[in-house]
């Protein structure tokens, strides 16, 4: 059994947190010190380290530290994210049932993609993937969506200024044919990936819009023997609306 990592002084940032959060007044460095039992000198090393990220905030006149934007934006995040599975999920579920292939959902985060949700196909034979798998930014589908919500001027600095890896002989690797194809994607509202990111696999994303700083998409993945050309071209539509279904609720109740 792996001896689970000790991190002293995070665990004293989170009770100093947790200590703060149930007051309404905030606390003082000699109340926290006093409160938690932790010497004046650490809470002083903490509580500076937290105001500088955001996490706390200290009045100038009474010295008190209270919760600061940053905990408050993050804990907004939380929820919108807890929200946009909540909302995604039966419109993933009708999804599957039209197209008989596993729907992912996802948020860029940074240089990944990160998946949130899914709902399995029922063939016994389909492509499967854990909640909370990571995918490299410029990889299949969902990765060509992301990069079609930028302004274009973004997108173009970001694929001259990235090496575009070679997943299969049919990645594109070439930053100008990349970019071309984004226009065509803004317009059409989808993106798809026929065997450029693992091979034999193909799949077509749609953006969801209404997700605060968090870009989202929705896309339907099949091995290529069930998700030939015809069937992405049928799909696709049904990949599109269902994203627009979820972005009208986002952009109405988030």
């Amino acid at each position: 059994m792996m001896k689970k990592y000790q991190a002293p002084i995070v665990k004293k940032a989170f009770t100093i947190l947790d200590a703060i959060s149930k007051t309404s007044q905030g606390l003082r460095i000699s109340d926290i010190s006093h409160q938690l039992g932790i010497s004046k000198s650490t809470v002083h090393g903490i509580t500076a380290a937290l105001e500088e990220q955001g996490a706390l905030k200290r009045d100038s006149i009474t010295k008190r530290y209270v919760i600061g934007l940053t905990l408050v934006e993050l804990g907004k995040m939380a929820n919108t994210r807890i929200d946009l599975i909540k909302i995604a999920r039966p419109h993933m579920e009708e999804l599957m049932e039209q197209c008989q292939e596993t729907i992912f959902l996802g948020i860029r985060n940074g240089n990944k993609i990160i998946i949130i949700d899914s709902v399995e196909s029922k063939k016994d034979f389909k492509i499967t993937s854990p909640i909370g798998t990571s995918m490299p930014l410029l990889a299949g589908s969902a990765g060509k969506v992301f990069l079609a919500q930028m302004k274009p001027e973004a997108a173009k600095k970001f694929l001259f200024s990235n090496t575009l890896t070679q997943f299969t002989s049919r990645t594109l690797t070439s930053p100008e044919a990349y970019f071309n194809q984004l226009e065509q994607i803004r317009k059409n509202g989808y993106a798809t990936d026929e065997e450029e990111y693992m091979s034999g696999v193909c799949a077509i994303a749609a953006p969801i819009n209404g997700y605060g700083n968090y870009p989202a998409a929705l896309w339907v993945v099949g091995f290529k023997a069930s998700l030939d050309r015809t069937k992405m071209e049928n799909h696709s539509q049904l990949v599109k609306t269902a994203a627009k279904k979820i972005s009208t609720i986002l952009e109405t109740t988030v």
